[in-house]
């Protein structure tokens, strides 16, 4: 473990000047030790600040606040109190020096959609070419050391224990996801990111974000705050947001673009779709490539093409990295083969539960799907309502046949919900509403016939469903395979 080490020599002042020594940092009152660094820091329902009496009785050796933590802690006696403005920051930065040691190469994903994939495909690459690599995100830790998580972004001092730890077992190369609620929180700040990345930008989150513009901000923290100088940036130059930051960004980075726009640095000439793979033309440096890839849908190209380009940035040579594309395997939960009826039928599972998303995902199957797309959506309770009509628009306007069902509805009324993504169809005769998921599912798969498709949407890799305050065990593989099972006589 790391060693104690002087209040200041983290970055942080008393404002008596009073300089203890610290032996851990927490955020949590439940978990303060004597000599630690307790971080009083505004939550969602009560400021930190309300349970520093009973830390100082615990044994804290500072407390660590923001100014609305100061006005609450007026009279009390503390050694060593630092007030910051930007308390979350310091904190971040903070760990970051108590834990002295991460992975030499870390590079990090933001965007809308596509982060896990492109993070776990940057590990791949790295670990198919001899590196001991891992990614940190939606799906925990995994590579060639792993653990659990809690966040997608975890806080700083999970996510500084994590990178210690990794470093200490000889993890050299990170990929991690930068999602917009841990940078506006500032959990990675401290992190010594070497390459970055831009994947897309859509609606998601307002239910968190006060606004489209706020959001994306969040997630251009990234770059303005983190990285803002002499770093490397990969951009998808898909959607305009994204173009204008890349074009801002080169002039004190370097950059590389990928897109099918002719003014990308790697620009996707072709695709060639069949029910399980692709093939792929593309150009980079003055060089065509074609490549055969185990991963199904358009975008699952595009990020395995970003991975690829985030790992060459970060050292590796692009002839080798090129060379083993065909290794990478799908992450799971994203546009991930489920499975087939004896007709042929497919059932696909993917995480997507955005409105671009769900386009996105029914565009890039469509080519694989000979005959009738179906898909099953549904939205989370106590998330973004606005976004629910639009989801169920892009799910209209790309498939035949939409079945809306529950997707942890939560506290939330799950008929409200389906009513609210129902809003957004104009033609009732392609809609039809199923609240329980698995009769949804086996519903779904029983209509499949020769050539057609089925898009289970929403959870992914997730194995949880949240109905009230209780979590149901729900798999939406286990369930797609069961319903093949039981409706084509396969014994499991």
């Amino acid at each position: 473990m790391p060693r104690h080490k002087s209040l200041s020599s983290l970055g942080l002042n008393s404002v008596n000047g009073n300089d203890p020594i610290i032996t851990s940092i927490i955020f949590d009152s439940r978990q303060v030790v004597p000599g630690c660094l307790f971080a009083a820091l505004k939550g969602s329902l009560v400021h930190g600040a309300q349970f520093v009496a009973d830390v100082l009785k615990d044994g804290a050796a500072a407390i660590l606040t923001d100014k609305e933590g100061q006005k609450i802690l007026e009279g009390q006696k503390i050694n060593a109190l630092v007030v910051e403005i930007d308390a979350r920051r310091a904190l971040a930065k903070a760990v970051s020096l108590f834990m002295e040691k991460q992975p030499e190469t870390i590079v990090a994903i933001t965007g809308t959609n596509g982060k896990t994939s492109v993070a776990t495909f940057c590990r791949q690459l790295w670990i198919e070419s001899g590196i001991e690599a891992i990614n940190i995100g939606t799906t925990g830790v995994e590579g060639s050391w792993s653990t659990s998580l809690g966040y997608t972004t975890p806080d700083p001092i999970k996510l500084h224990q994590v990178l210690y730890e990794a470093a200490s077992q000889g993890i050299t190369h990170v990929a991690m996801e930068a999602s917009s609620h841990g940078l506006d929180q500032r959990r990675l700040d401290g992190v010594e990111i070497k390459t970055t990345a831009f994947t897309n930008f859509s609606r998601d989150h307002l239910d968190y974000h006060s606004s489209f513009e706020d959001y994306f901000n969040a997630k251009k923290g990234l770059f303005e705050r983190l990285c803002p100088k002499e770093k490397f940036g990969v951009f998808n130059i898909g959607t305009r947001q994204v173009e204008n930051l890349a074009k801002w960004y080169a002039t004190n980075n370097s950059v590389l673009t990928i897109g099918y726009q002719k003014t990308a640095d790697l620009v996707i000439l072709k695709q060639k779709f069949y029910p399980k793979s692709q093939d792929i033309r593309f150009s980079f440096r003055d060089k065509t490539y074609q490549k055969s890839i185990n991963l199904i849908g358009a975008f699952q190209a595009e990020n395995l093409l970003m991975a690829a380009l985030l790992v060459i940035a970060s050292g590796q040579n692009e002839k080798k990295i090129f060379g083993i594309l065909e290794n990478v395997r799908p992450v799971r939960g994203r546009m991930e083969l489920a499975a087939t009826r004896k007709n042929g039928a497919t059932v696909y599972v993917d995480y997507a539960h955005t409105p671009d998303a769900i386009e996105v995902a029914l565009k890039s199957l469509k080519p694989h799907i000979l005959g009738k797309l179906i898909i099953i959506i549904g939205a989370g309770g106590e998330r973004d309502e606005g976004k629910r009509p639009l989801m169920g628009q892009a799910a209209e306007k790309n498939s035949d046949f939409v079945i809306i069902t529950d997707d942890n509805p939560r506290n939330e009324d799950p008929a409200l919900i389906h009513q609210m993504i129902k809003n957004g169809i104009e033609d009732n005769s392609k809609v039809r509403v199923i609240a329980d998921r698995a009769e949804a599912i086996l519903t779904a798969v029983d209509s499949l016939e020769i050539g057609d498709g089925l898009l289970i949407a929403g959870k992914g890799h997730e194995t949880e469903q949240f109905i009230g305050e209780n979590v149901f065990p729900f798999d939406d593989f286990e369930q797609a395979s069961l319903s093949v099972a039981s409706l084509d006589g396969i014994e499991q």
